[in-house]
């Protein structure tokens, strides 16, 4: 239910804030007074897309903020999934800058416009007069349908299911084709794998290659450095170990003397055994690389490798591994495409017999449904000025699935007596779908989890008995929904629980639209005027009272 409306530098719309209540709300004013300004706003927080024209001060933010409560347990599934905080009171807000850039708030959670909106769905169900030609689309009777049958979560099943069963169709699809059409590709592949396996590729092998070959093409500067090195250390007149050897002579004389120099002696050995450890290496290290391998099998092997890589455009040699493994699953995948294809189908017509017994399901629902639904709409129409209205609803039954089951749904009626009922779509007038759509509306809500709906001037080209009528039908909607409607009509307004008037002033030459909860008094006073259209009369008074009092 929407508690609360707060809104500012929207529109005509300075700053204002209305609390709203249960039952059924009437929301009266003037032509151009800003009703429609109200709804829009509304829309706005919900989520619709806004004219970038709509600040009332150019330098400002608009702001509009909807406060919800919330007694479904069935939208903590939407919070859930979206990572929001669940609360009882929900608060929705969005703004707009002057820089025209939108931002969108659940319960002080930054969300994108298509989650505002999802939920602004499930919670206002904002209906105006040019909505009843949906009345005529049969996927918008198909869910009204639904409503009455409550298929909400069955239906939401079957429909992942049915997504699952398109992707794993599709994917069938494609793998047949792929059989007709890659004979000649999977040759090709053949044939480029056979190189691949051929080439006996190795990991790491190309950059192993690399080294050995720069090793070997260098074999003359690294010997001599090698030998350099060696005679440095231990075989040149001045090496390194005999420099060492006399430092240690050195150093052990100077002992006798200066007994602090006995772990500098043992240091300086340490060294010499380094030394001779380093030498000893760098020996092994120039025998190795004397013991020299073909230069040219290796660089053939390099060569190879390298236009294999030109060849398949790629840029390392770890994607050349990788290509040789992904060609190979492509060839063992056509090789094994009979058996691949079998087993898709399997699993195709498993989803799809799960499929016809879900769908089964909503058929037996929805034919259960329709029998008492046909009844009450056909009760209601005729409480509307048409006594011999017959409302039917058409249900076929096909053999393909489709998003919604395998039922085609079409509403039926006839206004007049002796003429069976025909697609409303070519029966009704424009006067008839208003009211049909408020019937059907009336009965929908029973089931329809939607808990605040509002009607903007559906009662248009309604008047005397059947606008009384109309405004008991929405009364007792009040009784288990919120229900607002915007009317011009005094017969709707006198039957509602509340009624605000919509009205507007001049603040520093510039108008704007405000809102206000009516008295008794008041609404005696908006009643009568709503009757005589000018001067207030003692008589128009009168008829207000009792049309309150009714």
């Amino acid at each position: 239910m929407l508690q609360k409306l707060s809104i500012s530098n929207y529109a005509l719309i300075a700053s204002l804030s209305v609390d709203l209540d249960n039952g059924f709300t009437a929301i009266t004013g003037e032509t151009g007074a800003g009703k429609s300004i109200l709804l829009g706003a509304l829309g706005f927080v919900l989520g619709n897309r806004a004219d970038t024209n709509i600040l009332f001060d150019e330098t400002k933010k608009c702001v509009v903020e909807a406060t919800f409560l919330l007694n479904d347990e069935r939208l903590k599934y939407f919070f859930d999934e979206n990572d929001i905080d669940y609360e009882e009171e929900c608060i929705i807000r969005r703004e707009l800058n002057p820089q025209k850039k939108s931002r969108a708030f659940i319960n002080d959670t930054p969300v994108s416009l298509q989650i505002l909106k999802e939920l602004g769905s499930q919670l206002v169900d904002i209906h105006s007069q040019h909505d009843s030609l949906l009345l005529c689309n049969p996927n918008f009777q198909l869910s009204l349908l639904d409503d009455a049958a409550n298929n909400q979560t069955l239906l939401l099943d079957y429909q992942k299911s049915f997504k699952s069963y398109t992707t794993k169709k599709n994917e069938l699809d494609e793998l047949r084709q792929k059989a007709i059409n890659n004979i000649d590709e999977n040759d090709y592949l053949k044939f480029q794998l056979d190189e691949l396996l051929k080439a006996n590729l190795v990991e790491n092998e190309y950059e192993e290659l690399n080294q050995k070959i720069e090793l070997l093409e260098n074999q003359e500067e690294i010997n001599r450095l090698l030998l350099e090195s060696t005679t440095l250390i231990e075989d040149s007149e001045t090496s390194l170990l005999d420099s060492v050897n006399t430092l240690i002579n050195n150093v052990g004389r100077l002992g006798r003397y200066m007994p602090e120099l006995d772990s500098m002696a043992e240091r300086l050995h340490s060294v010499k055994i380094e030394l001779k450890d380093i030498c000893s290496d760098l020996s092994n290290l120039q025998d190795d690389a004397s013991d020299i391998s073909s230069l040219e099998t290796l660089q053939e092997r390099f060569d190879m490798i390298q236009r294999l890589m030109m060849k398949h455009h790629l840029n390392d040699y770890p994607q050349l591994l990788q290509l040789r493994e992904d060609i190979k699953r492509k060839v063992d995948e056509f090789d094994n495409i009979d058996d691949i294809v079998a087993d898709k189908e399997r699993e195709v017509k498993a989803l799809e017999k799960e499929l016809f017994a879900k769908a089964g399901e909503l058929n037996k629902r929805r034919m259960k449904a329709k029998l008492s639904f046909e009844k009450d709409v056909t009760s209601v129409i005729r409480q509307l000025a048409m006594p011999h209205g017959v409302f039917e609803i058409k249900v076929e039954n096909t053999k393909d699935l489709t998003s919604n089951g395998t039922d085609i749904v079409t509403f039926m009626f006839s206004a007049n007596k002796g003429y069976a009922p025909e697609n409303m779509a070519k029966a009704a007038s424009g006067g008839e779908l208003s009211r049909l759509m408020l019937a059907i509306k009336s009965i929908a809500a029973k089931s329809n989890y939607i808990p605040t709906l509002i009607f903007d001037e559906i009662d248009t080209g309604v008047s005397g008995e059947v606008a009384s009528k109309l405004g008991d039908i929405m009364n007792e909607m009040g009784e288990t929904l919120q229900l607002m409607s915007i009317t011009h009509l005094p017969q709707i307004a006198s039957k509602a629980k509340h009624h605000f008037f919509v009205y507007k002033t001049v603040v520093d030459d510039k108008t704007r639209s405000n809102i206000k909860s009516l008295t008794r008094e008041e609404r005696i006073e908006e009643i009568a005027k709503m009757l005589s259209n000018s001067e207030v009369t003692a008589e128009a008074k009168k008829a207000a009272e009792v049309l309150l009092g009714s």
